[in-house]
């Protein structure tokens, strides 16, 4: 895909939310989407699980104690939270509020239980959810990846859940069988909104 033809124009969607179960590959098409939009922003997780070992602080996502977090809960700091495989994911309410007032796409990249809450705060919204072509597909990129077999047993019993959201709450949904592909078709629809 090139980014020769990158696009600027009024929205009506300011806020994407990319949803997608563990190994559907999400970071690519996130990368792809980049690469396209000049007004668009990615939102950085904060989280209290520890970096793998190729992710860096506040680039990958903002590592931080549970304390930490727990206090920024309080403190009303995150526009959606949740506690996904026994670690504390949120996003900054003031990133997104300061992105939408500077006339840029944000684009999240957070699990179901967040988008919901986004849906919620920011009608306008639009979910995007992403499927593996099957389970066994995930599996094995799951395995590509490197995840013990405990962690893909509990992320693929998590993922039957996921799916089930993705089908009944989200705007938009693609099977990512081609990864190429996938990514065209939702720039495009970012591109109509």
């Amino acid at each position: 895909m090139t980014s020769k033809q990158r696009v600027k124009q009024p929205r009506k969607a300011k806020i994407i939310v990319l949803s997608a179960p563990s190994g559907t590959g999400k970071t690519t098409l996130v990368n792809f989407m980049k690469q396209h939009f000049d007004d668009m922003v990615v939102s950085i997780s904060f989280t209290t699980r520890f970096p793998r070992k190729d992710e860096r602080n506040g680039i990958d996502y903002h590592f931080i104690s549970e304390s930490d977090f727990k206090k920024k809960i309080e403190q009303g700091f995150f526009a959606e939270w949740a506690k996904v495989y026994d670690n504390y994911y949120g996003t900054s309410k003031e990133f997104i509020e300061e992105n939408i007032k500077k006339d840029k796409i944000v684009l999240l990249t957070i699990d179901t239980q967040g988008a919901l809450q986004i849906k919620k705060k920011y009608p306008e919204a639009m979910l995007v959810g992403i499927l593996p072509p099957s389970m066994k597909e995930q599996e094995n990129r799951l395995k590509k990846r490197g995840e013990t077999s405990e962690s893909i047993e509990r992320r693929l019993k998590e993922s039957a859940m996921e799916r089930k959201i993705l089908m009944e709450k989200y705007d938009y949904r693609f099977i990512n069988r081609d990864l190429e592909k996938t990514a065209r078709k939702i720039l495009l629809l970012v591109e109509k909104h």
